[in-house]
């Protein structure tokens, strides 16, 4: 089951420790992770948030369990939880 992830950064998180995250995910072969589908990252009312679309929770929490190192290094925190969905239905172009 497809799953849509929603997380916020810390209000007081930058677009630089961002692109510094994904850099180095990059870098380092971990993106694209298995399970991975599609990544989404804007700005609302000033505020960096991120969807994301994962094949299974199960990808989802491997792939958080080995990024979680690399975003405290860069100092890059979520505010709370992350909101997870099951996906009804996904339409590409």
């Amino acid at each position: 089951m497809s799953i849509v992830v929603r997380y916020a950064p810390v209000p007081s998180s930058t677009i630089e420790q961002y692109d510094e995250v994904m850099s180095r995910l990059q870098e380092s072969g971990e993106m694209p992770a298995d399970g991975f589908d599609y990544h989404v990252a804007f700005l609302s009312g000033g505020q960096l948030l991120v969807s994301e679309v994962w094949d299974s929770p199960e990808q989802l929490e491997a792939f958080g369990m080995r990024v979680m190192p690399l975003l405290a290094d860069v100092a890059l925190e979520h505010s709370g939880q992350p909101e997870i969905f099951e996906v009804h239905n996904i339409i590409k172009r």
